[in-house]
């Protein structure tokens, strides 16, 4: 993998979804843009908020043109009640569909190759974008998962990581084992990996009184995660 740099800069862009319609979304660009990869960041059910621009940007300080479309049209809460109304209103077929493969396909216009990552709620996107969006070349999920009746392994062509804690009460462990063995016996290159750990281990706002019970951020499993995903976006992003 290319050496990283540190001088990444970030700014709102407006781009189009497929269907013609415009969407913003917050653009993290590394030092050098030319030859650069591409990943599109999927948010939590919290919004386009700071601490996702602090992973595009950390995804960018790592060489990557790193997109964040703006899937709640600039809605976003720091409240679980509230979330939840959020996430219950998004359409998630038009988000995979639409929103996201927007954000590929404005991607593909500045990189060769352009994976996707998400956390969560955003984890789930990831997987239904990985289902439905030809244009990826990669995706890493972070605990968060759809239905499986709405996963098609057939239709998954490209590496796979996910991140999942084994004391997840969101995304219990069985569950991720079924999600495991059925994209496994479908073909798809799969690399799952299982940390002692709870939901949203790798977001460093999910600490302190006022969170949602049975979330709890680990710094040294999201650094090991962080730096799996890196390696694995190196190997199959960078040309």
């Amino acid at each position: 993998m290319t050496q990283a740099s540190t001088q990444a800069t970030g700014k709102t862009i407006t781009f189009k979804r497929p269907d013609g319609k415009e969407l913003s979304g917050y653009l993290a660009s590394p030092a050098k843009t030319e030859g650069a990869p591409a990943v599109v960041v999927i948010q939590e059910w919290w919004g386009l908020n700071d601490q996702i621009r602090g992973v595009a940007d950390r995804l960018a300080a790592s060489g990557y043109l790193a997109l964040v479309p703006d899937l709640y049209r600039g809605e976003m809460t720091v409240e679980e009640e509230e979330a939840h109304h959020l996430m219950d209103k998004l359409d998630f077929a038009d988000a995979a569909n639409q929103d996201i493969r927007g954000a590929v396909q404005y991607l593909k216009g500045h990189s060769q190759k352009v994976g996707v990552t998400g956390f969560c709620m955003g984890g789930a996107l990831t997987l239904l974008a990985l289902n439905f969006i030809p244009e990826l070349s990669a995706g890493v999920a972070f605990y968060g998962m759809p239905p499986l009746e709405f996963l098609d392994p057939a239709a998954i062509k490209v590496p796979v990581m996910a991140h999942w804690g084994t004391q997840d009460e969101f995304f219990p462990a069985d569950g991720v084992d079924q999600l495991e063995a059925k994209l496994s016996e479908g073909g798809v290159d799969i690399e799952f990996h299982r940390y002692l750990a709870h939901h949203a281990f790798a977001n460093e706002e999910a600490v302190g009184p006022g969170r949602i019970p049975g979330t709890q951020y680990d710094p040294v499993w999201a650094q090991l995660a962080m730096d799996r995903t890196l390696t694995f976006f190196g190997r199959t992003l960078w040309a």
